[in-house]
């Protein structure tokens, strides 16, 4: 079922007599494609949680429509709208057991759409095996572990049977090696069910490990959207080049003169297509190449071992931060004595900004 936004909108009115209303979605254009694990992706109060409630039917947008597939659902209460929602505290009744929790959602219906208790128990028995629960069906939730927790929200969520499954923050209450594997369950399930899928979060290794599409937003307005790799190597501007990335690009203050790319006073790259000006220069730690001709003469702080790679920390005095981190392969030799460490730059990692519009520069290399 593919979900597209057109032109949505949410304004939340201000409070007091001369408060100002708070736009916390803006004008979201997109197309879901159909069978797809969609990201959204951005910092706390960026909008990708209200995107998702009014997807769902929990908030109504100022502006804009909403269709699954051919259908305008814009005006349909959630109940009507074939959802499936798991949020981040998983909101299991204590109360009940697994089965109990999974099978809840299908109790309220009526006419035509009710289930027979042996219905019922048999879609619960198949979302069950299908978060690999089964043998947990007569538990309470005081009785699971955080990440059986999550999986029970996913199962009920599933049983519906629903034509979009929306997710929001649902890894955020468990602990790192629990994250990991979870994040993996989800997309086996969704892979598995084919259901499209909308999962938010703010943790860009999280969507960018498991997502087909990635939207980037920033105070409700929409930065980028592609493929994870695509919008990792081809930032449209400077948030979204800081955004992704662990660890996260190094920014340099530099300049464009006369067909060369400046950061202080080493000359780094021989560059077309852009006019001189000063510019931001963004470098992936993976950007760099240890030469001991290199063009970027850096400080050397101390070099961390990691295995198969080195993190080689410096500084320059064209930095914005205090610390530069370059990661290189573990067969370079780093003397740990040095004063400086310099280095070449792989161009496809090397990031240029304007310092006006913060705005991406294109450049060809001579």
């Amino acid at each position: 079922m593919k979900v597209v936004l057109q032109n949505l909108t949410k304004q939340f009115p201000g409070r007091g007599k001369k408060a100002e209303g708070v736009t916390a979605v803006s004008r979201f254009n997109f197309e879901i494609p159909d069978g797809k694990l969609v990201a959204l992706l951005g910092p706390s109060g960026c909008g990708k949680s209200t995107t998702l409630n009014l997807i769902s039917g929990l908030l109504e947008p100022t502006d804009g429509r909403i269709f699954f597939g051919e259908d305008d659902v814009t005006d349909l209460p959630p109940e009507n709208r074939g959802v499936g929602l798991v949020f981040q505290n998983y909101a299991l009744y204590p109360h009940l057991t697994v089965r109990q929790n999974i099978i809840f959602p299908l109790q309220n219906r009526k006419g035509a759409d009710k289930l027979s208790r042996q219905e019922m128990n048999r879609r619960a028995d198949e979302a069950a095996a299908l978060v690999q629960i089964e043998g947990l069906m007569d538990r309470r939730p005081k009785e699971l572990s955080g990440g059986q927790q999550q999986r029970v929200a996913i199962a009920r969520a599933l049983v519906k049977m629903p034509r979009v499954l929306l997710l929001d923050e649902p890894l955020s209450n468990l602990d790192a090696r629990l994250r990991l594997q979870t994040r993996e369950e989800i997309r086996r399930i969704q892979k598995q069910t084919g259901i499209t899928t909308i999962f938010v979060t703010h943790d860009q290794e999280e969507a960018m490990s498991i997502s087909d599409l990635i939207v980037v937003m920033k105070n409700g307005v929409v930065q980028q959207t592609g493929q994870p790799q695509e919008v990792y190597d081809h930032p449209v501007n400077e948030f979204v080049a800081r955004f992704l990335g662990t660890p996260p690009i190094n920014m340099f203050r530099g300049r464009v003169e006369q067909g060369r790319l400046y950061i202080g006073r080493d000359a780094v790259l021989k560059l077309a297509g852009v006019a001189d000006q000063e510019v931001m220069v963004g470098i992936r730690p993976e950007g760099f190449l240890l030469r001991e001709d290199g063009p970027l003469r850096c400080r050397l702080s101390r070099v961390e071992v990691m295995g198969r790679d080195i993190s080689v920390v410096s500084s320059h005095e064209g930095a914005e931060s205090a610390a530069i981190r370059s990661i290189i392969d573990a067969e370079n030799r780093v003397d740990h004595q040095a004063e400086t460490v310099r280095f070449a730059l792989r161009p496809g990692k090397v990031h240029l900004f304007s310092r006006e519009t913060e705005q991406a520069l294109p450049f060809q290399l001579c």
